[in-house]
């Protein structure tokens, strides 16, 4: 299902639940697990939903038609690696693969019916096709993009900061990005850039438990992987291979 965002004034609770076609009961779990908490709550205790709000419901939504539990989709869009657009984009090319194996499957339905009335056979390997129940991809394509030991770990600390503690953590998050934008045309091994990104080593590591090896792959990945370089340039075109390079140096000298 998905939101449309032409309605941009704040909703109650009711009014999100009838948009949605999902319970008042839903929304106020989402809420009590901490999946959900509107941005405004008034001092009658109703709960009002903003545009924002909206967004990330759709994300949960979307999540839960690729049937992914509560607790993962918690842990996924409150990870600090967490892209929208990427994550809609992913949505797209996982639920037209789940058409896919649908189609298949409803192919494999079509010809147990002929099968049944006598007009074709099957064999044993047709009358499965489509089925597939030893994992779930669309999971294990999202631990790819936003899971591991590191980030998991930042995930609890995270969901277990106060609103304002988040917004002070996202702030800290975007200044650190702003200051290494502004140094990125020194040299990767100068002092001034090892200062700056031994802050991002730091700041990463207050979250989770990063180490020297892997914050040096994680600064190659921002290279590699071409929605996190659009992402990190977002804040200065070439910010993403500057950190790769001021990353690595820094991990090898102190291993050193």
């Amino acid at each position: 299902m998905v939101i449309s965002e032409g309605r941009l004034q704040p909703l109650k609770v009711k009014e999100v639940a009838d948009l949605v076609s999902i319970s008042v009961r839903t929304l106020h779990h989402y809420d009590e697990i901490g999946l959900l908490t509107p941005e405004q709550i008034t001092d009658s205790g109703y709960r009002i939903y903003s545009n924002h709000d909206l967004e990330t419901l759709q994300q949960i939504l979307f999540f839960k038609e690729l049937g992914f539990p509560l607790k993962k989709i918690k842990e996924i869009i409150g990870s600090p690696a967490f892209d929208r657009e990427e994550a809609l984009e992913m949505h797209r090319n996982l639920l037209l693969e789940k058409r896919s194996r649908l189609d298949k499957m409803i192919a494999t339905v079509d010809k147990t019916i002929r099968a049944t009335k006598g007009e074709i056979t099957m064999s044993n390997k047709e009358k499965f096709e489509g089925f597939n129940f030893s994992h779930n991809p669309y999971e294990q394509e999202a631990r790819e993009r936003w899971g591991d030991q590191a980030v998991d770990e930042s995930n609890a600390k995270i969901n277990n900061m106060s609103k304002g503690e988040k917004k002070a953590f996202e702030d800290e998050f975007n200044g650190i990005y702003r200051d290494l934008a502004a140094i990125r045309h020194e040299e990767p091994d100068s002092d001034v850039a090892q200062k700056g990104i031994e802050k991002w080593f730091h700041f990463l590591n207050r979250m989770g438990n990063y180490s020297l090896d892997t914050f040096k792959g994680l600064g190659q990945m921002y290279v590699d992987d071409e929605r996190f370089t659009n992402n990190i340039d977002q804040f200065g075109d070439g910010l993403a291979v500057f950190m790769r390079d001021a990353m690595a140096v820094y991990a090898d000298r102190h291993k050193q």
